[in-house]
């Protein structure tokens, strides 16, 4: 299932996903996800909505577990339970208790992996 979801601070909607998600997942605010992972990225060189910039940060916090042949929707039908950050191409989104929180029904999309936050 989705469900509408925007934690940009001004209401905005802009390709802000990682933060958006990443904020959701780890229970922080908006601005200051924004804040910590701008910082990181600076120091690295690289963008924050870089793939490898996502997959590096969640990584070093989470266990990673890919699910090539899956669509986002099934995970969640078979993750009823905990929260989860999940990537797919171009995008990153949230999953809370089986719900798809984002700005958009991802749930047709095929994931790639998935990081168990909660």
């Amino acid at each position: 299932m989705w469900k509408y979801y925007n934690a940009n601070t001004l209401g905005n909607s802009v390709n802000d996903c990682v933060v958006r998600s990443i904020s959701l997942a780890e229970d922080k605010s908006w601005d200051k996800t924004y804040r910590e992972l701008s910082e990181i990225a600076r120091k690295e060189g690289i963008l924050l909505d870089d793939v490898n910039f996502v997959e590096h940060y969640l990584d070093k916090r989470y266990k990673r577990a890919c699910h090539y042949s899956k669509t986002v929707g099934e995970f969640a039908k078979e993750h009823r339970k905990g929260t989860y950050l999940i990537t797919m191409q171009g995008h990153i989104t949230a999953i809370i208790d089986g719900i798809i929180y984002d700005t958009f029904d991802c749930s047709n999309r095929r994931m790639w992996c998935a990081w168990k936050v909660k």
